[in-house]
């Protein structure tokens, strides 16, 4: 049924074609991106979850989201029009590229916003749409948007709420072609074909079965925090030292910040986030002048990604939560785990012992009986 309304609409923009203006084809969509204000302040997401109408439509109702652009990606043919998708055979997916603000909407946010809007347990398709281009899927553009879509995707699965299990795949993104002006927007230019379409796909009623009135909750549902602090926020909460350290992922001096020396019982956790993420009784003397500790005391409240800014590999450390930048880890630690995590005092907030009960950490006291 979404083909035979797609192409009455094709028709429509082929004529404007024969009148000397030129349709959407080829490098001409690219338009399409270069109309959104602010471009260089805001990151994209790109997801799958069948008819690019819908999940257009739905990703637009989040604030924070400046555009959205449905368009083609994951197969092997370049540049290609809507017939040669819908075919099966060029190997892509109808997708939508998500324009964000990431100072108002985390990606985090988005990932459980796009499993509320799909069908995760259908990998031949999705509603009413069959076949492989019309499948859900998720396209990460970096190793931190992979890591956070794995852990998305568990925490749907641990929650119970699908019946059968979650297919949708996690994929690298290749490139993004966005689709013929005539699909761009379409759930406002043709909003009755819309609407019928959508409602005759099973899809609404689907969602509205599973998720209820969560389905378009601006909290998140699968255990996610709220969106990040703004960057204004931020700058008024933290010193110009703490800011620098923990978003601009920078250094501060050795042997001259907060709780290199500090040898006093307690943990420590995120400065922003509050988070759990190191303690006393992992914590040694590296002799670099950063507070240094052999494990976590959280395992899951750290990340750890590639860093290659200062001519070589290292890996750096940030916050799950917060997102927030910590410093670096290293192989050259001391035992049990011969790991040293080499932390920026900047990004920490000490708990003494005494004060665990009183500060919400309680549970951990007993680290220190």
């Amino acid at each position: 049924m979404k083909n035979l309304i797609a192409t009455s609409l094709a028709l429509g923009v082929l004529a404007i074609g024969s009148l000397g203006m030129t349709p959407f084809r080829g490098t001409a969509r690219a338009a399409f991106a270069e109309r959104i204000p602010n471009r260089e302040s805001l990151r994209t997401a790109v997801f799958a979850g069948g008819c690019f109408w819908c999940t257009e439509a739905d990703f637009e109702k989040i604030p924070g989201v400046v555009g959205v652009i449905s368009g083609y990606t994951g197969g092997q043919t370049p540049d290609p029009g809507y017939e040669e998708v819908c075919s099966g055979q060029t190997g892509h997916m109808e997708a939508v590229q998500v324009w964000y603000d990431p100072e108002k909407v985390s990606y985090s946010f988005l990932l459980d916003w796009f499993w509320r809007h799909v069908d995760p347990t259908d990998d031949g398709g999705s509603f009413v749409d069959r076949g492989g281009q019309y499948a859900s899927a998720i396209f990460y553009q970096d190793e931190q948007q992979r890591q956070l879509a794995e852990e998305s995707k568990s925490r749907l699965e641990d929650s119970g709420i699908l019946k059968s299990p979650v297919v949708t795949p996690i994929l690298p993104l290749g490139t993004f072609y966005e689709a013929e002006a005539y699909h761009q927007g379409y759930h406002e230019r043709n909003s009755t074909r819309y609407r019928s379409y959508r409602c005759s796909s099973g899809r609404d009623a689907f969602l509205r079965n599973v998720w209820g009135d969560k389905k378009d909750s601006m909290e998140p549902v699968l255990g996610t925090n709220p969106a990040k602090p703004s960057q204004e926020e931020l700058r008024c909460r933290l010193t110009p030292l703490q800011f620098k350290v923990t978003q601009e992922e920078g250094t501060e001096p050795p042997f001259d910040n907060e709780y290199w020396d500090n040898h006093a019982p307690g943990i420590y956790v995120d400065r922003v986030s509050g988070e759990p993420l190191f303690s006393s009784t992992h914590k040694f003397d590296s002799g670099t002048g950063w507070p240094s500790f052999t494990q976590p005391l959280e395992k899951e409240n750290i990340t750890t990604h590639e860093d290659r800014k200062l001519l070589s590999v290292r890996t750096e450390v940030r916050s799950r939560q917060g997102d927030n930048h910590l410093g670096h880890v290293f192989d050259d630690g001391p035992n049990p785990t011969g790991m040293r995590y080499c932390i920026n005092s900047a990004a920490l907030r000490f708990i003494p012992k005494e004060d665990l009960e009183a500060e919400g950490y309680g549970d951990y006291a007993p680290l220190f009986e």
